[in-house]
């Protein structure tokens, strides 16, 4: 399910800035968010943010035009969730690596530090969800202490009620002057939707990967250590799923539903993707290398599928990423 139109109309009525200078663009982010700094790569910045609110969660669309990096400092008083609007993103938080591909949603809660990689064009709906009204939807859920988790997918199940709950948000805000009891009681519902399907709780009552296996964080996250220093280590060669079971010790249903719950996609495609960011590194590293020799070293044997796998990722050719490179 995508945006309805009419909703993303609302939003897009109410802009806070437009910009192509990359210092006002870091300025008026940063005024919304956290202090962080931004890195801009190849292209001219095309930077656009839009601005819902109702009381206290609100929601927004930011753009930055060229492939950016964002390093932020933790969200002291506030989540964010991501959802793609276009293109993708890349995100480290707090060392949970997580990938938001078009019409995904994540949540932000970094502890520590977080780093964001935007593709170019990409276009993010971010809804801003201030701590408190966590922490007052976890007392009255009976949870107590609220601690997200550093960084993680909504399930595509999940994915579409996130998106019926952001596109009532932003019709009744769009209202000219809307029911304060109604805008508060859906605040209270986006609280209690982040709180409740955050994986701890989830693990709550039911195993949060599949019955006997990783059913506490911990374990998940060492799963996913361990899966993706394997595929990195063995980027040049054949990766099979079962190669991914030994190297996880879990069975084939267990990595199917972890790559589904912290990437979004299955293991092979997860392989697939850090195929393509090497891939994507070398070039930029290397703007005369050989195309299809670097694909190839990086475990691509048939260059038709690895150029429409690169663009679909990059929204660019591999030469492009040359190109560009090459004019800096």
């Amino acid at each position: 399910m995508a945006f309805h139109d009419k909703a993303l109309a609302a939003l897009y009525s109410k802009p806070l800035f437009r910009s192509d200078t990359r210092a006002e663009a870091h300025d008026l982010v940063a005024s919304e968010f956290a202090e962080h700094t931004l890195h801009w790569r190849a292209g001219t910045p095309d930077a656009a943010m839009h601005k819902s609110a109702l009381d206290d969660i609100s929601v927004y669309m930011l753009r930055y035009g060229p492939e950016v990096e964002v390093r932020a400092h933790p969200f002291d008083d506030f989540v964010l969730v991501h959802t793609s609007l276009h293109g993708g993103m890349e995100i480290d938080c707090d060392g949970r690596k997580l990938w938001i591909r078009e019409g995904r949603s994540a949540v932000l809660a970094p502890r520590k530090n977080v780093q964001l990689r935007w593709s170019p064009r990409n276009r993010q709906m971010i809804v801003k969800v201030p701590r408190r009204l966590l922490v007052a939807a976890a007392n009255n859920a009976g949870i107590g202490t609220v601690a997200p988790e550093p960084g993680f997918l909504l399930p595509p199940a999940l994915d579409e009620q996130w998106k019926l709950l952001v596109q009532t948000t932003l019709a009744s805000a769009d209202q000219a002057s809307p029911r304060r009891q109604w805008t508060s009681h859906l605040e209270q519902t986006i609280a209690a939707f982040i709180v409740l399907h955050e994986p701890a709780q989830e693990g709550a009552t039911a195993p949060a990967i599949a019955p006997g296996h990783c059913a506490d964080g911990n374990a998940g996250r060492g799963a996913i250590d361990a899966l993706v220093g394997y595929i990195d280590q063995h980027l040049g060669g054949p990766i099979s799923l079962q190669d991914l079971t030994l190297a996880t010790g879990l069975g084939i249903r267990t990595v199917n539903a972890l790559c589904q719950r912290h990437f979004g996609m299955t293991p092979m495609e997860v392989v697939r993707n850090r195929r393509l960011d090497a891939v994507h590194s070398r070039l930029r590293v290397d703007p005369h290398a050989s195309v299809t020799e670097t694909a190839m070293n990086f475990g691509f044997g048939h260059l038709g599928r690895f150029s429409a796998y690169y663009e679909a990722r990059f929204q660019e050719l591999p030469r492009q990423t040359q190109r560009a490179c090459r004019r800096n």
